[in-house]
């Protein structure tokens, strides 16, 4: 049986991928991770142009994919919503097939507001005849998560039986975070062996369907998935620990239905006053002590330094947060070039 060819392939979700196309990406990944350190050219999409469009700021996400399509020898198109008809309520449709027609994929980001940046996405690709890459939406960062198990298996090897994750909920004072990494991670976690515990305080729990799935992935494959309400419990013998912020759903899904950005500001404002109860929910010194004694601390960044993390940890020798960032880059690069190619690749 050969390679997969997922030219042409949307990448919105990682539930979408078999576990060999998954595979197929991350080898790839490599392999160009591997040729930017040697200084090879890597021009797989030469003449190509991306239209990469941001309905919320980004650092890492912008820069993997403007930095990874120039060295695929592609261009990328930064697009703000405010600056296109977007903004008078052009529908996804005609945005998708438009842009469709003037290049050769279509990234988006639109992670706010539960229930809105998915069903954008696949609104959007289900008119283009291109690609349509999810640079973060309400579900899922599947981006993020490619780069966070290259990250891992570069520690640990690609056999993680026998290792845990632990992904829990962290105090964050800045915004309500959205729901998708953690989401993303549960969902992919287990699927690629890792057992995965889950913490959170109530009031912080996960789209169902998400844990819904989670569970029945870790059966299929034979690992453990469990969700605690306690951050300590969580760390206990993980191999690795990945304390994030995100806000609650329950919160947010009213935004969805917000009047005006006043309405917006005040759920934004609930979500801040909830969080304030839970800020012992923090990553430090003591809490790294109850995992592995080879234990590795990730985060997708921005990390609230001080909240979610103290300055110990995060720039400690158990931290691989920048390896972990710069993964980014070359995961972008792998998607790319395996959906928006001429040929297999």
């Amino acid at each position: 049986m050969g390679e997969p060819t997922l030219r042409g392939r949307d990448y919105i979700e990682t539930r979408d991928f078999s576990l060999i196309e998954i595979e197929h990406l991350l080898a790839r990944a490599v392999e160009l991770k591997a040729d930017f350190h040697a200084g090879k050219l890597t021009a797989r999409l030469p003449n190509q142009t991306i239209f990469l469009i941001f309905f919320d700021k980004s650092t890492r996400t912008r820069n993997a994919f403007e930095a990874g399509a120039t060295q695929l020898g592609a261009h990328a198109h930064f697009l703000e919503p405010k600056s296109l008809q977007i903004s008078h309520g052009e529908s996804p449709k005609d945005t998708g097939i438009i842009l469709g027609q003037m290049g050769h994929g279509i990234a988006i980001r639109h992670d706010l507001i539960p229930g809105m940046g998915n069903a954008y996405m696949r609104e959007v690709a289900s008119h283009a005849e291109v690609p349509v890459i999810n640079m973060q939406c309400d579900v899922d960062h599947p981006t993020q998560t490619l780069a966070d198990i290259m990250t891992i298996r570069e520690r640990f090897g690609d056999d993680l039986r026998g290792r845990k994750i632990a992904v829990t909920w962290a105090y964050a004072p800045s915004y309500a975070k959205p729901l998708s990494v953690p989401q993303g991670l549960v969902t992919l976690m287990p699927r690629m062996g890792l057992d995965v515990t889950l913490a959170h305080p109530p009031g912080y729990e996960l789209m169902p369907d998400v844990v819904d799935y989670a569970r029945t992935a870790a059966s299929e494959a034979g690992v453990k998935f469990e969700i605690v309400d306690s951050m300590d419990d969580a760390f206990e013998k993980a191999d690795i620990v990945y304390p994030k912020s995100w806000g609650s759903c329950e919160l947010m899904l009213g935004k969805r239905d917000a009047a005006d950005d006043a309405a917006v500001a005040r759920i934004e404002a609930e979500c801040l006053a909830m969080n304030v109860r839970f800020t012992d929910w923090i990553c430090d010194a003591r809490r790294m002590k109850l995992a592995s004694e080879d234990a590795i601390y990730m985060h997708c960044l921005p990390a609230d330094r001080g909240a979610e993390v103290t300055d110990e940890v995060i720039d400690g020798p158990q931290s691989v947060v920048y390896q972990e960032a710069e993964n980014r880059l070359h995961t972008a690069k792998a998607i790319m070039a395996c959906t928006m190619r001429e040929r297999p690749f």
